[in-house]
C-alpha cells in the first residue's frame, strides 16, 4: 500500500515533534520505506538530538533536521521558506506535539487546580502550534496529493468523555479537532486532493503517559514503534473522502 492514497512518485515528508516518542519511530519508519524520498525531522532541538542524528547517519540526505519551536509563530514561518527553498511539495505532514504535565501544563484532576498558565501552556503547545504548522506549510500541500494528520486523543471527544478531568488536555485536543475539521474544509476547496485528519496513537510508551500508565488496561500500552506503524496505516488509508475525519489507531471512527 502507498505511504498515502494516489501517490504516483516517491514522497516528500515532514514530521514535527520527530525527536523523541511516536515522532521518533515515525521517522525511522517512514525512512525504511522505498515510497519516502526525503523527511524533514523537526524538532526543537532537532540538529543535536542523538536519535535523530544517528538516523541521519544512517541515511544521509534523505534525513533533514531542522530545529524549530512550533510555539513561536515567526519560527513556524522560518521553517516554510527553509522547506520551501528545498521542496516544492509536501506530501505528508504529521504533528506529534503534545503536552499533558510538561511544559508548565497540567493533568487536572477538578476545577480547582485549574489556572490560566496551565490552560495556556497546554493549548500553546497542543493545539495553536499544529494548526499554525497548517498554515505556514499551506503553500507546500497546494498540489495533489497531499494529507497533513495530527495526533489528536481520545479523551478530546465530547461525545465520549464520562470520566472527567484532564480539563485542559481535553479541551485543547477539541479544539484542535475543531480546528482541524474547519482547515479540512477550506482546504478542499484549495486542493480536491487534500486529506486533513486528527489522528488518536492510542496509549503510548512516552514521557506523556508515563505518570499515569498504572491505570492502563493490560494490552493497551504500546511501544512507539507500534503505534507509529498504526498512524503510518491510517494515513495510507484515508484519503480526501475522509477528510476532516477523527481516528483512532484501530482504524474505528472516533466520535467528536
Amino acid at each position: 500500500m502507498s505511504l498515502i492514497p494516489n501517490l504516483a512518485d516517491k514522497a516528500d515528508v515532514l514530521i514535527c515533534g520527530a525527536s523523541q516518542g511516536i515522532g521518533l519511530a515515525l521517522c525511522s519508519a517512514l525512512l525504511a520505506r522505498r515510497d519516502v524520498r526525503q523527511v524533514w525531522a523537526v524538532s526543537r532541538h532537532a540538529s543535536t538530538n542523538e536519535a535523530l542524528l544517528a538516523l541521519a547517519r544512517a541515511h544521509g540526505e534523505r534525513m533533514r533536521l531542522t530545529d524549530c519551536d512550533a510555539r513561536d509563530e515567526a519560527a513556524l514561518a522560518g521553517l516554510a521558506r527553509e522547506v520551501g527553498r528545498a521542496c516544492e511539495h509536501l506530501h505528508l505532514v504529521i504533528s506529534t506535539l503534545g503536552i499533558l504535565h510538561q511544559d508548565g501544563a497540567k493533568a487536572e484532576k477538578s476545577l480547582a487546580q485549574l489556572d490560566l498558565a496551565g490552560l495556556q501552556a497546554g493549548f500553546a503547545t497542543n493545539t495553536f502550534a499544529p494548526i499554525l504548522l497548517l498554515k505556514h506549510l499551506l503553500p507546500l500541500l497546494r498540489k495533489q496529493p497531499a494529507t497533513f494528520a495530527a495526533l489528536s486523543a481520545r479523551v478530546g471527544s465530547i461525545g465520549d468523555n464520562r470520566l472527567g478531568g484532564w480539563y485542559s488536555y481535553r479541551a485543547s485536543k477539541a479544539a484542535l479537532n475543531q480546528l482541524l475539521h474547519t482547515a479540512s474544509i477550506e482546504l478542499k476547496r484549495l486542493n480536491p486532493g487534500a486529506t486533513v485528519l486528527a489522528l488518536h496513537p492510542g496509549t503510548t510508551d512516552t514521557a506523556l503517559s508515563r505518570p499515569f500508565q498504572g491505570n492502563v488496561p493490560e494490552g493497551k500500552l504500546f511501544d512507539p514503534a507500534f503505534a507509529a506503524q498504526c498512524v503510518i496505516e491510517q494515513v495510507a488509508r484515508l484519503g480526501p473522502a475522509e477528510s476532516g475525519s477523527f481516528w483512532g489507531w484501530d482504524g474505528k471512527r472516533i466520535t467528536w
